[in-house]
């Protein structure tokens, strides 16, 4: 029996574990998912930890010359004796430019374990702290990676940055310490810090992702996976699921998918959904960074579906939800959820493929507005001026909701087009 984690918000509600037919059951998901090309291979798997290991070598050549380009070879020349100090004592920082590295840290999918084929790897990289977010990452850095030969595409904003107040940066540096937290730097590293809060907080990790796996793939069929778009992203769909896994500790995948669906679609919005207790600033470390709090902040009073980080300083994680977009994403639970009672009712043999059938989104609507995006320059032009468009999206389907007083509500077509 998995044993509940500490902190959750409520107790479980029901300890129950699966039979025999729920086993078969979830072995039944995983072929689906297994089908549907939502696992990598080994060599796929390989190729993932290659280029992670390659970038990390050249982040690592990177810190080092900066170190030696400005003379830090003995540790000297940056005020941050006192906190190598609190760690180190007095030893001298010697031959710094051998120990000067920093951390290639997933997040996101990856680090939650529920990549597919063809995601992305969102990475953040923890520098030290002589090493600067503008000039020497986004320049220098970026030079670099545009030198090597082998990539292709880059954008400077697809990695993160932050430096911690140590002059070398550990291989077992501990995201979890809140001593290396910095106004500057706290929500570059808060991508790696909830993903690891989520994972601990669940009671079966296992069960967690396959949860996940499925709600993820509903989620892209169905229309409704897209945070720029106003919907929910890898993140808010996590914690949603992780939730359910926390009232149902002991549920195998096939159980808790059911659940999940029943669960948020009698759920009283905007009820915040929270894995734990929200976490304040003690004023031990004097951040003071503001964390979702409807009694103090008038602004998170308007939020539509608060879906809080578990991680310090806790945030909504949907705070783009719009009145429209909640009321697709509630029609879409909805029958996600009827769809599964009928499932359960035949026994759950073979009938799953019901519930990941595509939604027509064309045959759903008379009207629509399209909206063309071209450019005069190459594919990197049109990459970056894509998603600048599509990051205004929401806001013009906003701006039209507010315009007409809610009496037009424009749901969002997640996905792009090429001519």
């Amino acid at each position: 029996m998995a044993s509940p984690p500490q902190c959750v918000v409520t107790e479980a509600i029901s300890l129950v574990g699966p039979t025999s037919v729920d086993l078969e059951t979830t072995a039944h998901l995983e072929t689906l998912l297994q089908e549907a090309g939502l696992y990598e291979t080994p060599d796929e798997t390989a190729v993932r930890e290659d280029v992670l290991r390659e970038l990390q070598g050249i982040i690592d050549r990177w810190v080092k010359f900066l170190t030696d380009q400005r003379g830090y070879s003995d540790g000297q020349g940056f005020g941050i004796r006192t906190e190598w100090s609190e760690i180190h004592g007095n030893s001298p920082i010697s031959n710094l430019a051998d120990k000067a590295t920093a951390l290639v840290l997933p997040f996101g999918s990856y680090r939650l374990g529920v990549h597919g084929r063809s995601s992305d790897i969102d990475a953040l990289v923890v520098g030290p702290s002589y090493v600067n977010r503008d000039r020497d990452f986004f320049t220098v850095l970026a030079g670099v990676l545009a030198s090597t030969e082998g990539v292709t595409e880059l954008q400077p904003v697809d990695l993160l940055y932050a430096n911690v107040g140590l002059p070398v940066v550990p291989s077992d540096l501990d995201l979890r310490d809140r001593k290396v937290l910095r106004v500057a730097t706290v929500r570059s590293l808060n991508g790696v810090r909830v993903a690891d809060k989520i994972l601990r907080l669940v009671p079966d990790a296992a069960a967690f992702r396959t949860t996940l796996r499925c709600v993820k793939h509903w989620a892209k069929a169905r229309g409704v996976y897209s945070n720029v778009g106003g919907f929910l992203g890898g993140v808010g769909w996590a914690i949603l699921v992780a939730r359910v896994c926390q009232l149902f500790p002991n549920a195998s995948p096939s159980m808790l998918l059911p659940r999940f669906f029943r669960t948020f679609a009698q759920w009283k919005w905007p009820n915040p959904v929270m894995l734990r207790a929200i976490e304040h600033d003690d004023g031990e470390l004097g951040l003071h960074l503001p964390v979702w709090d409807p009694r103090r902040n008038p602004r998170d009073r308007t939020h539509l579906m608060p879906i809080i980080t578990p991680a310090y300083p806790c945030m909504n994680s949907a705070y783009n939800v719009s009145h429209a977009t909640l009321r697709v994403i509630k029609e879409q639970i909805a029958i996600g959820d009827a769809v599964c009672q009928e499932i359960v009712k035949a026994g759950g043999a073979g009938g799953w493929g019901a519930l990941f059938q595509p939604f027509n989104f064309f045959n759903a609507y008379k009207s629509f507005l399209q909206v063309d995006v071209t450019v005069t320059g190459g594919d990197d032009d049109l990459r970056e001026w894509k998603g600048w468009v599509e990051s205004r999206l929401r806001q013009l389907a906003a701006r039209t909701e507010a315009d007409t007083s809610g009496t037009l509500l424009c749901h969002l077509h997640p996905q792009s087009y090429a001519a």
